[in-house]
């Protein structure tokens, strides 16, 4: 090769091996020694481009492809052999072979990279869901929840450090200020129907016995402060008007809201949150009320369907009201609370509610980190989110991401104990403020963004990576990357998972993807989670390489339900073990 590679830094060399479809991972020295030899390598090497599941080959597929000339080759093809299997199956499993064999040379799972040598970490239940009872215990004492930038967000980060320095991490607490709202007080929702005389205001001047007709909803069960609400305080006597937006397609409806309180169906075409705060804004409501009637129905409480917290996206609703966050009050309710509250209001009743939200500061959000330093400059991260919606526990959602990190974290500082130090610099993470936006991942991406361009080797998320201990719910558990050559990795020790941890794979469908098209194409990684700003917002247009794992079957994802009754830590050792196992690797070989 006639160009000095050894001027160029890895970041560079990286996008060169990419461009080659060659394995990026390794030290600078590596990369240029891989980037040598595939300057003398015959040219004729094919890549085939195929699904990392590598699906079988149909042999009707086969066939199709055959001349159809009787007695020719696909007479030969359908002629029966061993076992009465066509002979066209047995060059349909010839051929996946030959694919199979393509794509580990390729990706480097054989032949261009170091020889796999997977060992099985271990992983214990019982530690995991005693981290995950530890963080429940520092909720908020009212709600539950450990809502970003609040004392027991901040509680929770210390807490999560505290256990990374005991096992032996470099300790580093991250601080960023972000745009966050603060809920100041206890909200109110309460209607006060008309009493026996129809001419006095129901709760007004001189309507005697109206505190025994005033029907009261119960927050967080009845309804919930929806991400950046403003604040409100309605009282009877104000005779602040309900008005009914049906599913938010009627501009005339919303028009006529102006100055009042909307009740909107979700799921209309109006669509999410942003999308309703952005026509409250044009109208100029004065509070907004979305009904829950697409979300757990049925699941959760059996004749009801259960509010959700959802935010906006507050950048976007700032650019709708003129560069600020607007201050309309914003809750979501049950559909049995949204259908009642209709009625309430078409009978006459008169609304009590009272918001109390700042949503126009910034707070801090926390990111804890601990790291064991590698030999070379590559970094392999480890994170999840130890946020939660304010009004929930958040056992699945995501302290069960949270509780996975320690325990990896716990298993790999046991293992560096016989290794001594790894080749690439290991690093687990919690991140706060990811319910609202991403905020933690997202500012600790922007900080460190040139290191993490030219060093992230790959970056590994957790979040609800749970299956409830209800069988019924489903059990899938979905493991997904951008990057071929770590899906490979993945896949082949999940089998070997399967030999010897049967009897925990059996209860679990593991499911692979390969997600690496262009950002928000079907076939990219989703922007919906903490992984987003580790592939997407690293500079010079570099894209990392990250590998996910989901869940399934959490009916009490932003609820008040989601607590420990759900809690299956089992599950939770599934993509411990298989993540855990391959960061082994990474780290050791």
């Amino acid at each position: 090769m006639d160009e000095d590679l050894s001027v160029l830094n890895v970041a560079e060399l990286k996008a060169m091996l990419r461009e080659r479809g060659l394995p990026v991972s390794g030290r600078k020295q590596e990369l240029l020694d891989r980037l040598s030899n595939a300057a003398v390598a015959s040219p004729s090497r094919a890549v085939v481009d195929i699904d990392p599941a590598l699906e079988a080959v149909d042999p009707a597929v086969v066939m199709d492809a055959l001349p159809t000339e009787t007695g020719g080759l696909q007479a030969f093809m359908r002629r029966e052999g061993p076992m009465g299997v066509p002979v066209a199956g047995f060059v349909a499993v010839g051929i996946a072979a030959m694919l199979l064999t393509v794509v580990l040379f390729t990706t480097g799972v054989i032949g261009g990279g170091k020889e796999p040598n997977w060992q099985l970490i271990d992983y214990d239940s019982n530690q995991t869901e005693a981290f995950a009872n530890g963080l429940l215990a520092l909720g908020h004492p009212e709600w539950e929840g450990r809502m970003s930038g609040t004392p027991e967000e901040h509680a929770a980060a210390q807490s999560i450090l505290d256990n990374l320095t005991e096992m032996g991490y470099t300790p580093q607490m991250n601080s960023y200020p972000v745009d966050m709202f603060s809920i100041n007080a206890e909200p109110s929702l309460r209607m006060c129907p008309p009493g026996a005389n129809p001419l006095v205001q129901p709760c007004g001047f001189g309507d005697l016995g109206s505190e025994g007709r005033i029907v009261t909803f119960q927050h967080r069960v009845d309804y919930v402060i929806q991400g950046f609400s403003g604040s409100i305080d309605a009282q009877f006597d104000m005779n602040m008007p309900l008005v009914d937006l049906g599913d938010g397609s009627d501009d005339g409806a919303w028009s006529s809201a102006g100055g009042a309180v909307g009740i909107v169906d979700s799921g209309g075409t109006t669509g999410g949150n942003t999308a309703l705060m952005t026509k409250a804004i044009q109208n100029d409501l004065a509070g907004l009320i979305r009904i829950n009637t697409a979300s757990n129905c049925g699941l959760i409480e059996s004749d009801d369907c259960v509010p959700i917290f959802k935010t906006v996206l507050i950048d976007d609703v700032k650019a709708a009201n003129g560069g600020s966050a607007p201050d309309i009050a914003f809750i979501a309710v049950s559909n049995n609370t949204g259908q009642q509250m209709r009625q309430l209001a078409e009978d006459g009743a008169r609304l009590e509610m009272v918001v109390d939200v700042t949503n126009d500061g910034q707070l801090d959000v926390k990111v804890p980190c601990g790291t064991m330093p590698g030999t070379s400059s590559e970094v392999v991260i480890v994170g999840a989110h130890h946020d939660t919606v304010y009004h929930s526990p958040g056992a699945v959602d995501d302290t069960s991401g949270t509780a996975s990190v320690l325990e990896m974290a716990r298993q790999i500082a046991k293992i560096a104990e016989t290794e001594g130090t790894p080749e690439r610099t290991l690093r687990f993470c919690t991140w706060g403020g990811e319910e609202e936006g991403l905020f933690g991942s997202k500012a600790y991406v922007q900080a460190n963004g040139q290191m993490l361009a030219s060093n992230l080797r790959l970056y590994i998320n957790l979040d609800m990576n749970h299956v409830d201990i209800d069988s019924g719910r489903g059990n899938s558990v979905s493991m997904f990357s951008n990057n071929a050559e770590d899906l490979a990795n993945i896949q082949a020790i999940y089998a070997l998972y399967q030999t010897e941890r049967s009897d925990v794979s059996e209860r679990y469908d593991v499911r692979f993807t390969l997600l690496d098209g262009a950002q928000g194409s079907d076939t990219g990684m989703p922007y919906n989670s903490d992984h987003g700003p580790f592939v997407y917002d690293l500079p010079g247009g570099t894209e990392g390489n990250a590998i996910v794992c989901y869940g399934s079957g959490s009916y009490e994802y932003h609820t008040y339900a989601d607590d420990m009754s759900r809690f299956n830590a089992e599950s939770l050792g599934v993509s411990v073990t298989v993540y855990g196992t391959y960061l082994r690797w990474l780290a050791w070989g």
